[in-house]
């Protein structure tokens, strides 16, 4: 699977773009906030219908429009599928396969499988709890499309139950319909943790070597799943926290409260680990996830990595860009003295500036030249 090429109209800072990429390595390069992010942030909202930063759709949208429209074409198995988003400020977004449109975002998933890597992802240890979980939604909901259904059903009723604790302040007799809510909580929830357990285990099958080579044989790293209740605890636990919900007027037990820990040889990094442990952590996990696509899908995602090599010293750098492979990569970055002296060949490289994207290297020329050619500009 890879991406030929991508159309932009009125999507953030872009009034309108059309770029073709490479199936290896491409690089986006320029000064910071001239809109290199936002083209990885197009792919990836073209592949699973939402921003990587959490951004509403209106604020996607150009200033000066009111709607804006993604064209990702995509290759799989040899087949080209158009991908069509339409944003619209006032209205859900409208998406389209191949000019049919599709009601569920289940219909899309799988279609283009991504793996973003941003600066902020190497936090991801030592942040709070949702980024976590938000981690291992976001790559759940790419494989699987049961899980966003369960997923999106649970958030609705936790929603909906939230705000039934609410209207108790002023309808006390409306308690007796807080089991209806609390029947499906429990469906939808435990559904959830059993996926994320499974999926905690498959990715403990393949961090552990990854991590073993990252940190040169000297660390041993596992991911623990814990939830915030066990599976045959919930429907007890959501009865038991009745007077603590409507007290405190939030569902206070369930799985959108759950967590993950990290083991370094035991030591829970997240509280004693050093920058360095977590940002290698961080990384394993990053790789561990290409892995999981590779071996789920049986296909390669495409990887989109956003001005994370700055971020990492020479050695994660060098592991990192020797991990690509055959994989079809879109790096961000500021400067190209980076890969000056690597040793792996990026197919395409294009300058960004003000919303401008220039091709000004495909395959022949070296970095050097464009380097020497700046230098006289």
């Amino acid at each position: 699977m890879i991406i030929k090429s991508l159309e932009l109209e009125n999507f953030r800072n872009y009034a309108e773009l059309s770029i073709s990429f490479d199936s290896g390595t491409n690089i986006l390069y320029g000064d910071n906030a001239q809109g290199k992010t936002n083209i990885l942030e197009s792919i990836y909202l073209s592949a699973t219908t939402k921003s990587h930063k959490g951004s509403k759709d209106k604020e996607l949208i150009n200033f000066e429009a009111q709607e804006a429209h993604i064209r990702t074409y995509v290759m799989k198995d040899g087949l080209e599928n158009r991908v069509d988003m339409h944003l619209r400020k006032n209205k859900t977004k409208g998406i389209a396969i191949n000019g049919q449109k599709i009601k569920k975002a289940a219909d899309l998933l799988g279609l283009l499988n991504v793996v973003f890597f941003s600066p902020e992802d190497l936090s991801i240890i030592k942040n709070g709890p949702s980024e976590r979980r938000r981690f291992v939604d976001m790559e759940l909901c790419q494989l699987d499309s049961f899980y966003l259904y369960n997923l999106n059903n649970y958030n609705k009723i936790v929603n909906q139950r939230n705000k039934l604790l609410k209207d108790l302040s002023f309808n006390p007799n409306l308690r007796d319909t807080l089991f209806i809510w609390d029947s499906q909580l429990v469906s939808y929830g435990s559904k959830i943790i059993e996926r994320r357990a499974a999926f905690v285990k498959q990715l403990n099958e393949i961090i552990y070597d990854i991590h073993v080579r990252l940190s040169g044989g000297k660390e041993a790293l596992e991911v623990v799943y814990e939830p915030d209740i066990a599976l045959c605890e919930l429907e007890t636990g959501l009865k038991n926290s009745q007077e603590k919900d409507i007290k405190l007027k939030q569902t206070t037990v369930g799985p959108h409260r759950d967590d993950f820990s990290f083991l370094v040889d035991g030591i829970d990094i997240r509280k004693f680990g050093s920058q360095g442990q977590q940002r290698t952590a961080a990384l394993s996990l990053k790789l561990s996830e290409i892995e999981i696509v590779k071996k789920v899908t049986k296909d390669t995602p495409l990887l989109l990595l956003d001005d994370v090599l700055s971020e990492l010293d020479s050695s994660r750098q060098n592991y990192l860009l020797n991990s690509i492979g055959d994989i079809q990569t879109i790096i961000t970055c500021t400067g190209l003295e980076e890969f000056v002296n690597n040793r792996f060949e990026i197919n395409r490289i294009f300058k960004v500036s003000n919303a401008v994207v220039t091709n000004v290297k495909e395959n022949s020329k070296s970095i050097e030249d464009i380097k020497l050619e700046e230098r006289y500009e």
